[in-house]
């Protein structure tokens, strides 16, 4: 992954759309990574696997649910709080 400062990005904006087209490139703000610009297909991607995984965690937990295996709100929120004390 290619790393760039903020203000290489912004004077070469036209190669960092190239370069994104090839590989993620991470834009960097005082040494610090601040955002990743990556192509409009990489992006699709990502987000689709994200969504994803998001159904496949709502289907477990309909699972957990027709299973029986759930548990009170209370009770679950007593736990949090025993447990942080």
């Amino acid at each position: 992954m290619r790393t760039m400062a903020a203000l290489e990005a912004k004077t070469r904006f036209g190669e960092l759309l190239d370069t994104a087209q090839r590989e993620p490139v991470t834009i960097e703000k005082h040494g610090r990574a601040v955002a990743v610009m990556v192509s409009a297909e990489d992006y699709r991607e990502l987000e689709a696997l994200k969504l994803a995984s998001l159904r496949a965690e709502i289907r477990r937990g309909l699972d957990d649910i027709d299973a029986g295996r759930t548990v009170d709100g209370a009770a679950a929120l007593q736990s949090l709080r025993d447990r942080l004390d």
